[in-house]
């Protein structure tokens, strides 16, 4: 088909968001996207538990969890299941140390998400990409 949708490679998201209408929207968006939800939580263990037991293709990670910077340990946890991470804060962007794919900065808009997972799919697929406004990414182990 000459307009067909480009397959993805990301379609089961968890989110880790602490901060309810943040997560609330985001899950929402995503659902509009056409992504499939795994859970919703503002907790690190129950998001070590989801990985562990649910088919999960990119984790969408607050940095700071309650006041703590547990979504880079999460990122570090999901890499070493091969689960890809996407990092977001409303603060400074976290250097890079090479668990997680990037981060974005919130708040974010509809349209930086819907930007942000579409380079982050590309990406995943090995195709060269250029981050979006809003989004950094980092360079990966192998760059």
């Amino acid at each position: 088909m000459l307009f067909s949708k480009r397959k993805r490679v990301v379609k089961r998201i968890l989110i880790v968001e602490d901060e309810p209408l943040t997560a609330f929207d985001t899950e929402t968006m995503l659902g509009a996207f056409g992504y499939e939800v795994v859970a919703t939580l503002d907790d690190f263990d129950q998001a070590l538990e989801h990985l562990e037991r649910e088919e999960v293709h990119l984790v969408i990670a607050d940095v700071r969890l309650h006041g703590e910077d547990r979504g880079i340990e999460l990122a570090k946890s999901a890499q070493a299941r091969g689960i890809p991470t996407l990092l977001a804060t409303g603060h400074g962007i976290p250097p890079c140390d090479g668990n997680a794919l990037g981060c974005l900065q919130k708040p974010y808009t509809e349209r930086m998400l819907k930007a942000a997972l579409d380079v982050v799919d590309r990406h995943l697929q090995g195709k060269a990409v250029k981050a979006p406004r809003g989004l950094e990414l980092y360079p990966s182990r192998t760059d």
